[in-house]
C-alpha cells in the first residue's frame, strides 16, 4: 500500500544521515556515511562543502534502491546541520575556501579582542559570549589572515542552507541557525548591523531568514537529475541539529533535559523563556515560544572515533572481517574493565573545551596509568571521561538554578547499552532513551509540519515520538562515580 513519506537529512560534524519516515513516525529506511575533517594545523578544523553534497547524493541513491523508497510517495523533505559552519560564496555562487567548523580554535585571539572591547555589547545583543565556535570571530580571523579570500565574499551561507541552495536555487537561513553566528539580534529577531560590522561583514551577505517550518523552495530539475529526488518536491527550511534532535526526542516541555552523546556532547535544558548566561549557549526552540539552554563539551563520540582510528586497528579489521560494528567490539572490550577503569581517567579535551571552562588551550589526557592497565581500561575510561564531562557541563545548569525533571539520552553513543548506563550512573538519575531521536528523524517531522501533515510542531511529537527504553542508576555504581567525579575535577584543576 502506498504511503506518504517524509525525508530528513542531517549533516552532522562527522557525517550525513538520511531517514525516510512515514506519517505515523515509523522510520522505514535510513542510511549514513562519513566525510572528512581536515586539521591543517593543531586546533584547526575545516571541511570541504563538496563532500557534504557528494555524501548525501550517495546515501539518497542507496535509499532509492531499496524497497521502502518505492513503497510510498515522497511528499516533503527538510535538512539540519551542525551550527556555525559558514560557507563563503563568491559573486558566481562558488565556494571560496573550506568551511571552518565549530570545533576549530584558530580564532582565540579574535575572541579575546572581541570580549575585551565589545563583550558586554555582544552578550546583550546576541545572548552569547565570544568563543572560537561562533561565526563572528571566525570571520574576523579571515579578515585579518586571509584578506584576499575575505574580499571575494558576496554571500555567507551555512551547511544545510548551502545544500538546500544546490537543491532549490534559493539561499536563505532559519531563525535558529542565525542565532549561531553571533551576528543575530536576539531581541529584535534580525541580523545586527553593529555585530556584523565588528567583523567587516555586510548584513546583505547573510540573506533572508524564516521559521524552521517555512517552505524554502522546491527541488529543481537540475537537482532531480543529480539525485533521486523528484523535481518540485517541497523543501522545508529546517534548523540546527541540536534543535531538531531535542525536538525529535520529545523535549517540548520546560524542565526536560537532553543528554547528547554525538560528535559533541550536550546538556540542553528546555525553558519557556530565554536565560542568557555567559557560560552557556541560548537558542530558541523548534516549538514557537520555547527556548533551550546549552552547556556543551566539544568532543564526546568524537573521542571514541579518534580512539578507534588511532588505537583499535585490530578491532577495525575484525569488524570488517566479521561484518560487525567496530564500536560494539570496542564497547565489549570496555565492558570487561570495572567501574573506574582500574584507576584510569580520561579528559576529553581533544579540541579544547567549551562548558564549563571555555578554554581553547585545554588538551585531552589519560591519567592514572600503571603496568596493570590494559586497552580495555582505556576503552572504558573514554566512555567514563565523556560522561564525567557531561556531568561537569550540568554543573553550570545547577548553578543557574534551572529546574530539570526528566533526562533524555540521545546521539549515536546512546545506542551503546554500556555507555548509556555509565551516563545514567554518573548522573545518578533515571534516563529515558527515545526510540528514534536523531536529527534526521527530527527534520522529517519538521518537513511534515511544514506541509501540513501535522497540525503543529507539538502534534507531530505527540503522534510520532516513542520511547525505546528507560534506565535506572545502579546505586553502588552511582556512589562510586560520585567520588570519581570529584577526582576527575581535581585532575582537571591540576592539569589546566
Amino acid at each position: 500500500m502506498s504511503r506518504d513519506l517524509l525525508l530528513g537529512v542531517d549533516f552532522g560534524t562527522g557525517g550525513c544521515k538520511v531517514a525516510l519516515v512515514d506519517t505515523s513516525g515509523c522510520v522505514v529506511d535510513a542510511a549514513s556515511g562519513e566525510y572528512a575533517t581536515e586539521h591543517p594545523r593543531a586546533g584547526w578544523a575545516q571541511q570541504n562543502p563538496a563532500d557534504w553534497y557528494a555524501t548525501m547524493r550517495r546515501l539518497l541513491h542507496e535509499l532509492a534502491a531499496g524497497p521502502a523508497w518505492k513503497s510510498g510517495r515522497l511528499v516533503a523533505m527538510a535538512m539540519d546541520s551542525y551550527t556555525h559552519g559558514a560557507v563563503l560564496l563568491d559573486e558566481r555562487g562558488e565556494v571560496i575556501r573550506p568551511t571552518i567548523i565549530w570545533t576549530d580554535q584558530r580564532s582565540v585571539s579574535e575572541c579575546e579582542f572581541l570580549t575585551e572591547r565589545f563583550g558586554e555589547m555582544i552578550f546583550k545583543t546576541a545572548y552569547q559570549m565570544p568563543a572560537p565556535t561562533w561565526t563572528l570571530p571566525q570571520m574576523l580571523w579571515l579578515r585579518r589572515n586571509e584578506p584576499e579570500s575575505f574580499s571575494r565574499i558576496r554571500r555567507i551561507s551555512f551547511v544545510k542552507d548551502y545544500i538546500r541552495y544546490l537543491l532549490t536555487g534559493e539561499l536563505a537561513c532559519d531563525c535558529i541557525e542565525s542565532q549561531g553566528t553571533l551576528m543575530w539580534d536576539m531581541k529584535k529577531s534580525c541580523w545586527s548591523p553593529e555585530l556584523c560590522e565588528l567583523a567587516g561583514v555586510d548584513v546583505g551577505m547573510l540573506g533572508p531568514v524564516a521559521q524552521p517550518t517555512a517552505l524554502a523552495g522546491k527541488v529543481t530539475a537540475k537537482a532531480a537529475m543529480e539525485t533521486p529526488l523528484p523535481a518540485g518536491l517541497p523543501v522545508i527550511m529546517g534548523a540546527s541539529d541540536s534543535a531538531v534532535e531535542g525536538y525529535a526526542a520529545g523535549a517540548i516541555r520546560p524542565g526536560q533535559c537532553i543528554l547528547k552523546l554525538a560528535t559533541a556532547g550536550n546538556v540542553n535544558v528546555m525553558t519557556d523563556q530565554a536565560h542568557p548566561h555567559p557560560q552557556t549557549l541560548t537558542y530558541s526552540h523548534v516549538v514557537p515560544g520555547m527556548w533551550y539552554t546549552v552547556t556543551a563539551t566539544n568532543a564526546a563520540a568524537a573521542c571514541q572515533r579518534w580512539y578507534r582510528d588511532n588505537f583499535c586497528g585490530d578491532l577495525v579489521a575484525a569488524g570488517a572481517a566479521q561484518n560487525k560494528d567496530v564500536y560494539g567490539l570496542i564497547n565489549d572490550e570496555a565492558a570487561t574493565s570495572p567501574c573506574g577503569a582500574n584507576g584510569v581517567f580520561f579528559h576529553p579535551y581533544l579540541m579544547g573545551e567549551r562548558s564549563p571552562y571555555w578554554d581553547a588551550n585545554l588538551r585531552a589526557s589519560f591519567s592514572g596509568l600503571s603496568m596493570r592497565n590494559t586497552r580495555a581500561d582505556l576503552s572504558r575510561a573514554v566512555l567514563e571521561g565523556v560522561a564525567y564531562s557531561l556531568r561537569d557541563c550540568y554543573g553550570t545548569i545547577e548553578k543557574m538554578g534551572l529546574s530539570t525533571h526528566e533526562f533524555l539520552l540521545i546521539g549515536g553513543g546512546a545506542k551503546s547499552e554500556l555507555w548509556s548506563q555509565i551516563v545514567c550512573d554518573v548522573f545518578n538519575a533515571a534516563v529515558t532513551c527515545p526510540a528514534a531521536c536523531d536529527a534526521s528523524f527530527g527534520s522529517a517531522l519538521v518537513a511534515g509540519v511544514g506541509i501540513g501533515v501535522f497540525a503543529s510542531e507539538i502534534d507531530a511529537v505527540r503522534k510520532c515520538v516513542k520511547v525505546s527504553r528507560k534506565l535506572e542508576p545502579v546505586k553502588e555504581n552511582a556512589e562510586f562515580y560520585a567520588e570519581g567525579f570529584k577526582r576527575y575535577r581535581n585532575i582537571h584543576d591540576r592539569l589546566a
